[in-house]
């Protein structure tokens, strides 16, 4: 979207025009050495192996290629369409290993980046910074419905960025050491600007006027560059969560999304009852987001209104209860139950446990290896 056509009216068009309740997922993966299984920046090389299948983009770092699906009806098909893109890269890059979580567990801290006016922006503007953001994400899409409703549900929404982040965090090594966090990749993130938890947003106005500073400043050189972990993208009507680490199977992948679908469709479906959704002020939900990052499922987060600590899991396990029906009226029951698996027992603890058994160098390798498996690997 032009910023000639960055106005509240275009905004709501967009948004009412959505299928509601459609899901679909950006996947950031990285790529190894078959024999050291660290980080190859030959991105741009396999992309254009793949002769312009529309299904992978490059994205900053070098060593990352991102799997963007369609949008679906259901998270199935969205999980079917990402197996195949992966089987597909995984045939299509031959000299490398593709393999997904939130960072590399023994990478140098820096590594080159891919080329073109965005990335050569960002590297421009944050130098060795941009250079550090080796972190690849799981980005889920989902249409929240009507404009109104999409913006109470995105204010709502926010508030579950740290239980979707526990839920999700698969990223306890980096620079070849155990961080003592759940996932790393927040805390890399945050260097640069419009991370964490993003703004409460009074009004289709209010987004447009933040966007429009931002490019007037010269800080935003396209809309895309609203980094928070949770925005409405203005192209396609969706709410986009960036908050999940990229996961090591689809399995793991489409219980994520399932989650997301489902919270968007119980939080829309109160709003449409009449009920005024929630709204938490930031820097509560910017504790239970350090808490996340911290401990992954394995910690405590606090109720956003009482400030009662309770174990992530439990909430976690209460959470997806409540969203069970939805979940089945959307037909991601089954995926919905993975979830709950990993409430339990997420891609940070599996990572460790490889660490027990093979050392840091094994994760890279296990990760491979788990590339094309369907589910969670033990």
């Amino acid at each position: 979207m032009s910023e000639a056509e960055l106005t509240a009216d275009r905004l709501r068009e967009v948004f009412d025009a959505a299928a509601p309740l459609t899901v679909g997922v950006e996947e950031e993966l990285m790529l190894l050495d078959p024999g050291s299984f660290d980080l190859v920046p030959s991105a741009a090389g396999i992309l254009a192996r793949l002769g312009g299948d529309r299904r992978f983009k490059l994205e900053l770092p070098a060593a990352q290629l991102e799997i963007v699906t369609a949008a679906h009806d259901r998270v199935a098909g969205m999980v079917d369409e990402l197996a195949l893109a992966r089987a597909d890269l995984a045939a299509a890059a031959q000299e490398v290993r593709p393999a997904a979580a939130g960072v590399h567990p023994f990478a140098a801290q820096e590594g080159e980046l891919n080329r073109g006016p965005r990335h050569d922006h960002t590297a421009r503007e944050y130098g060795a910074i941009a250079r550090r953001q080796l972190v690849h994400a799981l980005q889920v899409h989902v249409a929240p419905g009507a404009a109104d409703r999409a913006l109470a549900v995105y204010n709502a929404l926010r508030s579950y960025l740290p239980e979707l982040a526990a839920l999700a965090a698969n990223a306890p090594f980096h620079d070849g050491r155990d961080t003592g966090l759940a996932s790393v990749r927040p805390k890399i993130s945050e260097m640069l600007p419009r991370q964490g938890v993003p703004p409460i947003l009074a009004g289709w106005d209010d987004y447009v006027t933040a966007l429009r500073w931002g490019i007037a400043a010269e800080v935003l050189p396209e809309v895309g560059c609203w980094w928070w972990e949770l925005r409405p993208h203005p192209a396609f009507g969706t709410l986009e969560l960036r908050v999940p680490d990229a996961q090591t199977t689809v399995g793991e992948a489409g219980a994520i999304a399932a989650t997301a679908q489902a919270l968007v469709a119980w939080l829309g479906d109160r709003h449409d009852l009449g009920e005024t959704l929630p709204v938490a002020p930031s820097w509560r939900i910017g504790e239970n987001r350090w808490s996340a990052a911290r401990d992954g499922v394995q910690g405590t987060l606090a109720d956003l209104e009482t400030g009662e600590r309770r174990p992530t899991a439990d909430r976690l396990l209460e959470l997806l209860d409540r969203l069970a029906p939805t979940a089945e009226r959307l037909g991601c029951g089954a995926q919905l139950e993975q979830a709950c698996e990993l409430a339990r027992r997420n891609g940070a603890m599996r990572q460790r446990a490889v660490a027990r058994d093979s050392g840091v160098a094994g994760i890279a390798r296990w990760l491979a290896e788990s590339w094309l498996s369907p589910g969670p690997q033990a």
